[in-house]
């Protein structure tokens, strides 16, 4: 299980969307650091959790709390004035008394306006159905951002992953009207709508809040430029670049295989 942090202070209340953008930021990066890669500290718990049911549980800290969470592996993004920090995956048994006593629940954040959709990043669009509490949000677009990397990996699209890394993972989260819903969400397998459209749909476990199968995330997938990315180091740059390439393909297939856009259907790390 990867738990997310939201950071969560009364008296700074982070938007809802600039939450969601950290938090799906923060479970691809997570998968992706260079300590997540074979043979790196993290290694061993990040692909264990990839070749299963990448499941996750998002939790809310303030004050003394969230600084000792920063304390534990992870990776942290920062996000118009909000916080998240991925976890490294443990089994529910082994997660550090720290995490555990955070809340699942609590505060939550209304909807917001959040401006104009940032250019050339990944969009992540909510279904326009009833509201999902922030902490459900936030495990669904880190679901997504996680399986979105996996297909580009596997699909050989390295130039755009690449581009992606660079940018820090950067994508926008905006509720769907019911007009854009109809038009990201068809009645098709999340495997045509990949293939035939380059969407990438997300579709609930059933655990919590609503019914198995429903979905709740639609991404229409941008060409991500890769003549954007800038590197001070280009031959150190993509040293990096073809380790995090192998793992990537090494787990790719495991994650959209297990997965297919849904969210997990078994317990799992």
């Amino acid at each position: 299980m990867m738990p997310l942090i939201l950071h969560i202070e009364p008296g700074a209340m982070p938007s809802r969307s600039a939450l969601l953008e950290a938090a799906a930021s923060a479970a691809v990066a997570l998968c992706r650091d260079e300590r997540s890669q074979p043979g790196g500290p993290w290694s061993a718990e990040v692909q264990s959790w990839l070749a299963g049911r990448i499941r996750k549980v998002a939790r809310r800290a303030r004050g003394a709390r969230w600084a000792a969470v920063t304390e534990l592996p992870g990776v942290t993004v920062d996000n118009r004035g909000a916080q998240v920090r991925a976890l490294l995956p443990w089994l529910v048994t082994e997660t550090p008394h720290i995490v555990t006593r955070l809340q699942v629940g609590g505060t939550d954040l209304p909807p917001d306006e959040a401006g104009p959709l940032p250019e050339g990043v990944p969009v992540l669009w909510l279904t326009p159905g009833p509201l999902m509490t922030v902490g459900k949000a936030a495990a669904q677009v880190g679901h997504a951002t996680v399986l979105l990397a996996a297909r580009l990996a596997i699909d050989g699209r390295i130039p755009e992953l690449e581009s992606w890394a660079a940018g820090g993972y950067r994508c926008g989260v905006r509720p769907a009207s019911p007009g854009r819903w109809a038009e990201l969400v068809t009645t098709e397998h999340p495997e045509q709508a990949w293939r035939q459209r380059n969407v990438l749909i997300v579709r609930d476990a059933g655990f919590t809040e609503v019914p198995p199968g429903t979905p709740h995330c639609g991404c229409p997938l941008p060409r991500l430029d890769p003549r954007s990315r800038t590197c001070a180091d280009p031959q150190r740059d993509h040293e990096a670049a073809a380790r995090r390439v192998r793992a990537d393909r090494a787990t790719a297939g495991s994650v959209v295989g297990q997965n297919g856009g849904s969210e997990a259907r078994r317990k799992a790390p």
